[in-house]
This record gives C-alpha cells, sequence and structure tokens, in this order.
C-alpha cells in the first residue's frame, strides 16, 4: 500500500475534477466499510433507500478514465519502490498528467478494501453496493487488485439498480433491501403495467421479490436499492 501525502490527496482530488474522473465518493476513508442500505434480512428500513441510484439502465457500470492528458506507462512509477504487473495494469490510462501514481492507485485499493470488509460482513452489501456505485471503481479495482472479490463483482454483473432497466431478462429477482418503501413494477412495450408489487407492506426479515414476465419492455422500482436473481 503506498501512502500519499496530504498535498497529494489534494492534488489528485482536483485533477480528477479536471478531468472529469471523480466519482464523488471523496468521503471514504482507507479501508472504511461502506454503508449500504439494509439487505433482505434487515428489519430495519433505511431512509436513504429513497435516494436517486445511478442513471443509465442500472448495471454495473465502466470505470470512468481520465479523459485529459494521463502519464504514459513509461513514467508509471512511484517515488520509492516499485509497482506490481498488476498495479500497472490497473493504472495504464488512469492517472492524470502531473499527478502522482501512487495516489491513485491508494483509490483503487480503498475500493478493494471496502468491497472485502462489506463483504465479510454481508455478500448482500457488497452487491448492493457496487451495483448502486457507493463503491465507486469497483469493476477494474476487482479484476487487477483484488481477484479475490470477484465473487461479488459476477453477483453485481447480474443485478441492477432502480434506475429504469430497459428489456430485463424474465424471471424472479430479489431486492437487496427490506425497506418498506419498495416498489417495483414491469411496463410492456405500450406502457401498460404488466406486473407490479409488492401487494403489501414487507414484513421485518421479509424479502422482496418481483416477478418479471416476458415481454417487459422497462422494469423500475423505487427505494429498492438493488435487485439480484431470486
Amino acid at each position: 500500500m503506498y501512502r500519499r501525502s496530504a498535498a497529494a490527496a489534494v492534488f489528485l482530488a482536483a485533477a480528477l475534477t479536471l478531468t472529469a474522473c471523480s466519482s464523488g465518493d471523496g468521503k471514504a476513508s482507507a479501508g472504511a466499510e461502506v454503508t449500504p442500505k439494509p439487505p433482505a434480512s434487515s428489519s430495519v428500513p433505511d431512509p436513504a433507500d429513497a435516494s436517486p441510484a445511478p442513471s443509465g439502465s442500472g448495471a454495473v457500470s465502466p470505470d470512468a478514465k481520465p479523459t485529459g492528458p494521463v502519464l504514459p506507462d513509461a513514467k508509471l512509477t512511484p517515488k520509492t519502490g516499485s509497482f506490481k504487473e498488476n498495479e500497472k495494469k490497473y493504472l495504464s490510462g488512469r492517472v492524470p498528467a502531473k499527478t502522482d501514481p501512487a495516489a491513485v492507485l491508494q483509490t483503487g485499493q480503498e475500493a478493494c478494501q471496502r468491497v472485502e470488509r462489506t463483504a465479510k460482513r454481508d455478500k448482500d452489501a457488497a452487491v448492493g453496493a457496487v451495483i448502486s456505485g457507493e463503491i465507486t471503481g469497483a469493476r477494474d479495482a476487482i479484476n487487477l487488485l483484488c481477484p479475490e472479490q470477484k465473487p461479488v463483482l459476477a453477483a453485481a454483473e447480474k443485478g441492477f439498480g432502480d434506475a429504469p432497466r430497459t428489456a430485463p431478462a424474465p424471471g424472479t429477482y430479489r431486492a437487496l433491501t427490506q425497506g418498506a418503501s419498495c416498489t417495483w413494477e414491469a411496463k410492456g412495450k405500450d406502457g401498460s403495467v404488466l406486473a407490479s408489487g409488492p401487494q403489501a407492506p414487507a414484513k421485518a426479515g421479509e424479502k422482496i421479490t418481483a416477478t418479471v414476465p416476458a415481454g417487459t419492455a422497462e422494469f423500475r422500482s423505487t427505494g429498492c436499492y438493488a435487485w439480484v436473481p431470486a
């Protein structure tokens, strides 16, 4: 783990902002566990369930990279020591010009730590946090820096969040929350509601499921956090 100085951290934040790479997750500290919405086993609704989900289809999205000048691979060297091959691959095309690559590497390592710590407590919570984007940059971080967490990523890639999901695969899905505010509906191409739920507010510890019929053109939910195949 490479430590960055306070100055490096400030510089990195500014550089990422200028290159449109910032994900808004600056409140996390190294190794911090995410504060996910309650999984289906929780009996305590979380008011954050109703917060907006990332835009798009709701599936795990590719990690953003800088759109401006970046350090060439030949200059991806730490001030002391050396990077491992997997670390070099992670940093390739990801370090804004004039930025300490060790600082960028640390953001990926922090994402790995958050996934690992959360998954040890509750795998569903970790999966939901990756789907929702609470753990930013998780895809590349897991694939290149902590491949032992690939089961979490694999589960997340089969799921989707509250954002409208276009042409979802028919089947039964379960919500990764037990929040009483969770509602969902499946619509056909003509906008008609093919299915919706839940039929009654969820009780403590009760799993929320949604059955998506064939022919569903759009599935959308509110306050359900994230969905995975049941």
